[in-house]
């Protein structure tokens, strides 16, 4: 069986077989990608960022990892305290992932205002109480590539709010599932 072939913009390389910074973000704009915001720090001292790359490691033992520039203010931040907390957006909290991504201004903990928040444990950075699925974890291990981290996570708590839809993030924009469900 033959499939039919699929009609696309190409974007290629230059002649050398570079491929270029542009190039690079137009392929990884086509993956979707659900939504978060991770948290670190403690009171006044806090801050977090909006994240896409956020994703499972191991479920035994439950271990995660998080991408995180190393040039922003809450690797700073993750680096003091070595924990931090990671909120699964629902559809909805468009408002709150710009906030944490940096649009608007605001910085640290004024981007924590206008949410309900609480920690799983007495050490652990907040997550949000109506997000979809906040995990609570212990920095386990730090590999630093290029300007960026990857953080593996030690999950010591979770909660879960299952009702709701995710807000996702494709093409440069947030998008919600429609509610079809692909035949297999």
């Amino acid at each position: 069986m033959s499939e039919a072939p699929m009609s696309s913009s190409l974007h290629t390389a230059p002649e050398e077989n570079v491929v270029t910074d542009d190039v690079f973000r137009k392929a990884m704009r086509e993956l979707a990608g659900g939504v978060a915001v991770v948290t670190v720090g403690h009171g006044g001292d806090r801050t977090g960022f909006t994240a896409t790359s956020v994703s499972s490691l191991s479920a035994e033992p439950p271990r995660l990892l998080v991408s995180i520039n190393r040039a922003s203010s809450s690797w700073e931040t993750l680096e003091r305290y070595r924990n931090f907390g990671v909120s699964v957006l629902r559809v909805g909290h468009q408002g709150l992932a710009d906030r944490f991504a940096g649009l608007g201004g605001l910085r640290g903990s004024e981007r924590y205002r206008g949410a309900n928040w609480m920690k799983l444990s007495d050490d652990g950075a907040e997550i949000l109480q109506d997000a979809l699925a906040g995990i609570d974890c212990v920095v386990e291990e730090i590999l630093q590539l290029h300007g960026h981290a990857i953080v593996v996570g030690r999950v010591r708590g979770i909660r879960i709010q299952a009702e709701g839809q995710p807000l996702l993030y494709w093409q440069g924009a947030y998008r919600q599932i429609a509610q079809r469900e692909i035949s297999r």
